[in-house]
């Protein structure tokens, strides 16, 4: 299953991955910068999701409080709620 989460103050606007059986793939970040993006979605795939939002919650980009990794941690939290 594709899940969709629409980004809060980043350069992104939206995230698509799945999450099979605890596992993250196919990430896929909706504008952003194009090369860092690809490079945490390479990154995360075949994660645990417990792993990934550990590794990336609280990343700040900028002095925004956020960034698209951690728009990314938020997501697969919303998934496991």
């Amino acid at each position: 299953m594709i899940h969709t989460y629409r980004t809060h103050g980043t350069c992104s606007r939206e995230i698509q991955f799945e999450v099979n059986d605890g596992i993250v793939s196919n990430v896929k970040f909706v504008s952003g910068c194009n090369g860092n993006l690809q490079g945490i979605g390479a990154l995360v795939e075949g994660m645990k999701v417990e792993d990934v939002i550990k590794k990336l919650k609280g990343i700040d980009c900028g002095g925004r409080g956020t960034s698209c990794p951690d728009q990314l941690a938020h997501a697969l939290e919303e998934v496991i709620a």
